[in-house]
């Protein structure tokens, strides 16, 4: 794909997910290899450092825009891979331009993967990672969650267990393509599996096995659909038109809207699964995470107007 970088089409895209899905599946060790050679096929942009962050002894990896860091806002990102796949490394590609586009420093989180480490891991991870950028000073107000696919069902089950903790919400939570419902049933597995060349049914029902193991699928930590999303902060949820995963992140929207949840739903017309990743060569790609970095921006500046106008009362 690194030689067609330059206004590539969604629908030559399609073709090439195809071609690389016809593969013969590869061992789990060397599928993870391959993700996490991302970071050689695609740049950092210009304008953001990358350093390593150790959580307490959680990897994790900085995503900072050159200049005062120290008084940036946060992201707190969540990758993709199935629960099982995927790393700081292979996303950070996407986690640099995110900071980029919100102006602000991204914090990718190297949570543990299934099959070795079974759910709820990742949630003890993620959660372990908020209370982390909480003990050291940064305020709720000028944090936001973000995550892609897994990364995104994990940003709502973060959400859920801080609740859960009785710890202050963060300003907002963008979602890209999210993985929020693992049981793997909704109709838009039938309905999008013939426009979808990334994800298919049989697929991610394995992915859901590895990463539950024993868990009950609807448990709401591992598929937040079920939740109760009462008092959490506003979502953005960007989604293609083109994925089985679309049912997940339309669900998610109406259980939010009517737990009295700001939520803002983007379908895009003719996109798949996590298209924001290859906006080094599509434009739709970098359209779409301009628009979660202006979103970001507004809803942490939202926040802090809030929380000064409070104190002032």
């Amino acid at each position: 794909m690194s030689n067609e970088r330059e206004g590539l089409s969604i629908a030559r895209l399609k073709e090439l997910v195809r071609e690389r899905s016809k593969r013969a599946a590869l061992p789990l060790a060397e599928r993870r290899k391959v993700m996490d050679g991302n970071a050689e096929i695609y740049p950092v942009p210009q304008g953001v450092a990358i350093a390593a962050a150790d959580l307490d002894g959680l990897h994790a990896e900085w995503a900072h825009l050159h200049g005062d860091s120290a008084a940036a806002p946060v992201v707190l990102y969540f990758h993709g891979g199935g629960y099982v796949l995927g790393s700081s490394q292979s996303h950070r590609h996407l986690t640099a331009r995110l900071a980029l586009a919100a102006q602000a420093s991204v914090l990718s989180v190297d949570y543990r993967l299934a099959p070795e480490h079974v759910f709820p891991a990742a949630v003890e991870d993620g959660l372990k990672a908020y209370r982390w950028l909480l003990a050291r000073g940064h305020a709720p107000e000028t944090i936001a969650l973000a995550g892609d696919s897994a990364g995104g069902g994990l940003a709502m089950a973060v959400l859920l267990a801080a609740k859960r903790d009785g710890l202050p919400m963060p300003a907002a939570a963008a979602l890209l393509s999210p993985w929020t419902d693992l049981t793997c049933a909704t109709g838009t597995y039938v309905s999008c599996a013939d426009a979808d060349p990334m994800i298919t049914q049989a697929g991610i029902r394995e992915l859901a096995a590895m990463y539950l193991g024993s868990a009950d699928p609807r448990d709401p930590l591992a598929s937040p659909n079920f939740g109760d999303l009462t008092g959490l902060p506003p979502l953005l949820i960007q989604v293609g038109s083109d994925e089985v995963l679309l049912d997940d992140a339309r669900d998610l929207d109406r259980r939010a809207r009517a737990a009295g949840v700001a939520a803002d739903l983007e379908v895009w017309d003719g996109m798949i699964h996590v298209w924001q990743a290859f906006y080094q060569m599509l434009p739709e790609g970098e359209r779409a995470i301009e628009r979660i970095g202006s979103w970001l921006v507004r809803r942490q500046d939202a926040a802090g107007q809030e929380k000064r106008s409070v104190a002032k009362v």
